[in-house]
């Protein structure tokens, strides 16, 4: 298979179409990254802007910089300025993405693969709208992708020697700044190293001084992960690779559980939507057959170098894709972990695709992307309005689901609970006698964070923080000690039950007293009420457990 020449015509066409496609999937993700309440972890990430570091408890430091950078840039807190730094990264990285698939397969597969990605929610959501560690992981993978690219098929001709080139060190730069966003990175760089080991052209990479100059840089690319963890008894490690699992109901399993396993395939088939993933894993499997089956007699030929470049996208995919999948057999796992090999095989989808008859591929796209778009837009204007709450203002055929029971009601509207916190007299005077703010869980501290209204200045200052046996991040953030004797403002919220928070809390203070009732609202109805609370003197320092 060799890449089809194009025109003058054809390049303009082809160039026209991916700036169309980057702005229209900017323009869309842009609307539901202004409108969309910030998450539970956008929340939390939202605390690393206010506590800069080298490194943090259970992410590496690129989402501090990835969520900070429109903070920083337009001085405003708003779910849309928390997410420039992701809508901005997931461009370049679809950017990145067409350009691996033109250079390993030309034109049109490096449309297509940047099409698939921008269609699949998990990652035009999850990674390209959200803020989140994936952010900066997505975009350096690719990265990483489209250099080993154009160092292993500069030149496609099977007669042609392998010359090791500089770009080996930039790759390796490139995984250690993945890592840097997220510890899937390490996986990429096992996954490179087995692809080069597998394969008897590139097997030469590991004599080349670029190489090892990699290594090097890949190194000293890892010292504020390095630095930080080795202040605080590599607990970033300990937490990755087992401890966490701690914080959840769901601990690992006894034995392998099938059944968990299937829950986690079908949840993923819905994140990445049936139509995109059903033949996304047919295609993946059937390359990895075939591969298998061409390695029986493996020869130098044009077929071997596609080959060879299937080979590729299979290592730098599969192991990452497969593996967080299985592992949800044994214990709890999250959408976003086989992710980042998703990514990578999304673009064997699209070579398979390449084959197909044009109008199948484009009555294929079209129709998912018009459904997506369309319960996409549904979501949010529930979300915002509570267009199927009952009741509403805004109720569509009388409303279907009570606040209470609609989950969705636990993204809190935290620029309206600003507002809100801004007009409490009982706010403001306790902020007044306050020297911190607490929480019971971590994740609602980041909303509280963000909540903090702008015309009341000590509000802003001061800090929030969780007395939680889950209390993440804030752990290294807020010394309990340092603030015995010293009062809080405790906020606490109808997600649970008041009489647990203060019985839980109520033994670190000398005494705790409501002061005032925030309530929350969705279509002018009541969605979620804040619990206030005088927290006089704290009497003894809480007992982190890390």
């Amino acid at each position: 298979m060799t890449r089809s020449r194009l025109t003058r015509r054809d390049k303009l066409s082809s160039s026209s179409a991916i700036w169309n496609l980057l702005a229209a999937g900017l323009g869309f993700r842009g609307t539901i990254a202004y409108f969309l309440p910030a998450g539970f972890d956008e929340a939390y990430y939202f605390l690393y802007t206010k506590h800069l570091d080298w490194s943090y408890f259970d992410h590496p430091p690129a989402v501090a910089i990835s969520t900070g950078i429109g903070l920083w840039l337009t001085g405003q807190v708003t779910p849309l300025t928390m997410r420039l730094g992701s809508l901005t990264l997931f461009t370049g990285s679809l950017w990145l993405m067409y350009q691996t698939g033109r250079q390993l397969f030309g034109e049109r597969v490096g449309l297509l693969s940047c099409v698939i990605t921008s269609l699949t929610p998990l990652f035009f959501i999850g990674v390209g709208t959200l803020t989140a560690p994936d952010n900066a992981l997505i975009f350096f993978w690719s990265l990483a992708l489209y250099l080993c690219s154009r160092e292993f098929f500069l030149i496609d001709e099977p007669a042609s020697d392998y010359i090791p080139s500089s770009r080996l060190t930039w790759i390796s730069l490139s995984v250690g700044l993945a890592c840097l966003g997220k510890y899937h990175g390490f996986v990429l760089g096992l996954s490179l190293v087995a692809f080069c080991l597998t394969s008897n052209r590139y097997r030469r990479v590991f004599a080349s001084k670029w190489l090892w100059l990699g290594v090097l840089v890949f190194g000293l690319s890892l010292f504020p992960i390095i630095y930080w963890n080795a202040g605080h008894d590599w607990i970033s490690f300990r937490f990755q690779l087992g401890d966490r699992f701690a914080a959840y109901e769901n601990q690992p399993r006894d034995r392998y559980s099938i059944s968990a396993l299937l829950g986690v395939i079908a949840a993923q088939i819905g994140y990445l939507c049936p139509s995109i993933a059903l033949p996304l894993w047919w295609v993946t499997f059937k390359k990895l057959f075939r591969k298998r089956a061409d390695r029986l007699h493996e020869h130098l030929s044009q077929e071997n170098i596609v080959a060879e470049k299937i080979n590729l996208l299979l290592w730098s995919g599969l192991p990452v894709a497969v593996g967080f999948t299985l592992v949800g057999g044994i214990t709890h796992t999250f959408p976003a972990w086989p992710a980042p090999g998703l990514w990578s095989l999304s673009i064997l989808l699209a070579l398979a695709a390449s084959h197909w008859p044009s109008r199948a591929v484009s009555k294929w796209l079209k129709s998912t992307g018009w459904v997506l778009g369309v319960l996409l837009m549904f979501a949010l204007t529930h979300i915002s309005l509570g267009t199927l709450q009952k009741p509403s203002k805004y109720a569509l055929f009388g409303g279907v689901v009570s606040a209470q029971a609609d989950p969705s009601t636990e993204m809190i509207d935290a620029v309206q609970l600003r507002r809100r916190l801004g007009e409490s007299d009982a706010f403001g005077a306790a902020i007044a006698h306050s020297v911190f703010v607490i929480t019971e869980d971590y994740w609602l501290s980041g909303y509280i964070a963000i909540a903090m209204p702008e015309n009341i200045p000590k509000a802003t200052s001061l800090p929030v923080t969780s007395f939680s046996i889950d209390p993440r991040g804030h752990a290294f953030w807020f010394d309990p000690a340092k603030h015995v004797g010293q009062n809080a403002l405790l906020m606490g919220s109808t997600h649970k039950p008041q009489t647990e928070m203060l019985g839980k809390l109520s033994p670190y203070f000398e005494s705790i007293t409501l002061i005032d009732e925030i309530s929350m609202l969705r279509g002018d109805e009541p969605t979620e009420t804040f619990y206030l609370y005088q927290a006089n003197n704290l009497i003894k320092p809480y007992p982190y457990p890390y």
